[in-house]
């Protein structure tokens, strides 16, 4: 077995549902979001812009948001895999255009300790939730988290890659890796652009693929 570092979208991907889209439809005041987020499918604005916006919409409270999350279901086979990977020297790392606020209680909540998370900012105050962007890029400023960037920095010579995910934000970080699984939006893209992938459902599929390796 190869040594491989396998980095994972979180929403829609670990999770069994887009977390923070139900949270834009379940807590938004207005419609707005519903147009940034076309804008940012269209190209017109970066995920950054989007979710600024997106976010800006919201209102819930720390209690509210902590009874969500507690409602969020990951996928039931990520447990085994995390403990395959830990049997094979595999490193987990997520990585995800969500916030760290969710993202940590939602593993915590599922008792998934020690997974190395990449993600963007939250802050409550009161029914306000006040993000932040540690991890976009300088130079480029569009996305809320540069996955790419997170990536490449943790392959180099030596280590092999995996991506897996689903969606549009994941597009130019999977370009960066040596194996990609995919489904939805982000399959079709792998589709139509002549990528290699390995088209999966959940994350059996995953587990499936790296066991059979020699």
């Amino acid at each position: 077995m190869p040594k491989y570092v396998t980095f994972f979208d979180f929403d829609n991907t670990i999770t069994r549902r887009d977390v923070l889209d139900d949270i834009l439809a379940r807590f938004s005041v207005n419609g707005r979001w519903i147009e940034l987020e076309r804008r940012w499918k269209r190209g017109d604005i970066g995920s950054k812009e989007c979710l600024e916006g997106q976010i800006g919409g919201i209102r819930m409270t720390k209690g509210m948001l902590d009874r969500y999350i507690k409602e969020i279901d990951i996928d039931p086979h990520f447990k085994k895999l995390l403990r395959f990977f830990a049997s094979k020297n595999i490193k987990p790392v997520i990585v995800s255009d969500n916030f760290d606020y969710i993202l940590e209680n939602t593993m915590k909540n599922h008792g998934i300790n020690g997974v190395k998370t990449y993600c963007n900012r939250l802050k409550v105050d009161k029914d306000r939730l006040i993000p932040r962007f540690p991890l976009t890029n300088a130079k480029c400023g569009n996305c809320g988290h540069c996955k790419k960037t997170t990536v490449l920095k943790h392959t180099g010579k030596g280590v092999r890659s995996a991506y897996v995910g689903d969606g549009l934000s994941d597009l130019h970080a999977s370009k960066c890796a040596d194996i990609v699984f995919a489904k939805d939006t982000l399959l079709k893209y792998c589709r139509e652009e002549g990528m290699d992938c390995v088209p999966f459902k959940d994350f059996r599929g995953v587990h499936d693929y790296f066991k059979a390796l020699k």
